[in-house]
């Protein structure tokens, strides 16, 4: 089993180097460009549209809930795990190729939340769904591939992403307080049942405060230690940038030359931010907005926070606690943030951080889960089949906290690549409409309209009238 792990992974090595990265960064860039460096030209605005994100949900989920459910899921394990995964296995150069992952992806991340919005449906609750199935269906009308993404996200986010989280909270515990794998898991669903059987709006209630406010003291904690040691500052930003393109490790103790840079700061960077692998998108067609670009605009804001602060902090703590921590016997990435952080604060913090480590990964659960209601609703809009993704979630929770499984976590590289590269073709084909969604957005604001409106009907920006009645007004924006 072990071996077929080990094929499985090289596999998912080809697969990233050859053909994700290329076609992520590639992707990337083009849009960039379609949308005049939307990421940076707009980014103060991004910062405004998040702060005054929590009003106008009208009963359903609002702009900041949305937010905070994407945000959940970036900002969990692959923040801490991740990270220190990708220094293990790619050394300090791995962060900067994640950087340019997150930089690029912001421009990926704005296109693929403004399509979820434009293409989004009503469901019978008054809550909206959306995602890459729904534009590829009603933007494209190509069932089929919206179809097989469907199916691909709903295993992958209920069955291989929840284990991959409720495993990394139980190692995480029983490494620092020795519980049982099974009282973790009795604890998790405990904690998880209840907020996944309560659907949607009940996850968005929870991240709503906990996301950030988890994601925010872990931040604090990182930027004690960083402040403690901002001398260090110039010298391992220095590592980070020489080791990206090095043909060997130049760090000792930890992995490195430039493949496995590229390789381990790409997966994981795909892994911590999501930008272009389609399950971000899900949350935020879920929001009720006024202008689909509002949506986008917030989740590229998200890919910067998860990416350029959280994960640049996080392995600036890891490089500067040095190779008796990193090399140290039985250092893996379920314990290297913790280890460098006690080794900064002391003893005491490793408590703290588990706790931490415990609500990130638990957010990303309960934020997993609705990617894959989404993706099963589009699948089949049954009762039946919202319970099936939501039993199958709660005990992917417990297996995940008391059975180590490589060979399925192995094979969520492959299931990642596969919906990011679906997802990315998706972008290119419907481009002109988040471009022309921009367009709209960026007119009204140049007129003097606060808060912009999109009319779906009749719209000179739009390749076409917009599917369904979300997006119909009865009263066009007023303009001054």
């Amino acid at each position: 089993m072990d071996a077929l792990a080990s094929q499985i992974q090289v596999v998912a090595d080809w697969i990233t180097l050859y053909m994700t990265l290329w076609i992520l960064v590639g992707v990337g860039i083009y849009l960039t460009i379609r949308s005049k460096l939307v990421q940076l030209r707009l980014f103060p605005h991004m910062v405004s549209v998040v702060s005054s994100s929590r009003q106008g949900a009208r009963g359903g989920i609002s702009s900041f809930q949305a937010f905070t459910i994407s945000l959940a899921a970036r900002v969990g394990v692959g923040n801490v795990f991740g990270v220190a995964a990708a220094l293990l296995m790619g050394g300090p150069g791995a962060i900067f190729w994640m950087w340019i992952v997150a930089l690029v992806g912001m421009a990926t991340a704005f296109f693929e939340a403004t399509l979820a919005q434009l293409f989004k449906v009503r469901a019978e609750d008054g809550t909206f769904r959306g995602g890459p199935a729904y534009y590829m269906l009603y933007g494209m009308k190509n069932t089929v591939m919206a179809k097989v993404f469907a199916v691909i996200t709903v295993i992958t986010c209920a069955f291989v992403i929840t284990s991959v989280q409720s495993n990394a909270i139980a190692e995480t515990m029983v490494a620092t307080t020795s519980t049982k794998h099974w009282m973790i898991a009795v604890l998790l669903v405990a904690f998880a049942g209840p907020v996944i059987f309560g659907g949607i709006r009940s996850v968005a209630r929870v991240t709503e405060w906990m996301a950030p406010i988890m994601a925010t003291l872990y931040v604090i904690v990182i930027a004690v230690i960083t402040v403690m040691n901002i001398g260090e500052f110039a010298t391992v930003l220095g590592q980070i940038i020489t080791s990206a393109f090095a043909p060997e490790p130049l760090v000792g103790g930890l992995g490195g030359g430039i493949l496995a840079a590229i390789i381990n700061g790409t997966k994981r960077g795909l892994f911590s931010n999501e930008a272009g692998q389609g399950t971000a998108p899900n949350a935020a067609a879920t929001a009720t907005v006024k202008h689909p670009v509002r949506q986008g605009l917030i989740q590229s804001l998200g890919v910067f926070v998860d990416t350029i602060i959280v994960c640049t902090a996080t392995a600036f703590v890891i490089l500067i606690a040095g190779e008796e921590v990193w090399g140290a016997e039985g250092v893996n990435p379920a314990n290297l943030t913790t280890l460098a952080v006690a080794k900064e604060l002391g003893e005491w913090a490793v408590v703290p951080m588990s706790l931490m480590i415990f609500v990130l990964a638990f957010s990303s659960i309960i934020a997993a889960y609705v990617y894959s209601e989404v993706n099963m609703t589009f699948v089949a809009d049954r009762p039946w089949a919202v319970w099936m993704v939501r039993c199958v979630s709660v005990a992917s929770v417990a297996l995940g906290a008391m059975v180590s499984l490589p060979l399925v976590w192995n094979t969520v590289d492959i299931a990642m690549a596969i919906m990011t590269i679906t997802n990315l073709i998706a972008l290119v084909f419907l481009a002109k409409w988040g471009t022309g969604a921009l367009r709209d957005y960026e007119e009204q604001r140049q007129a003097g309209v606060e808060e912009p409106v999109l009319n779906g009907v009749n719209n000179p920006h739009l390749p076409a009238d917009l599917p369904g009645d979300v997006w119909v007004l009865n009263q066009a924006p007023t303009r001054p």
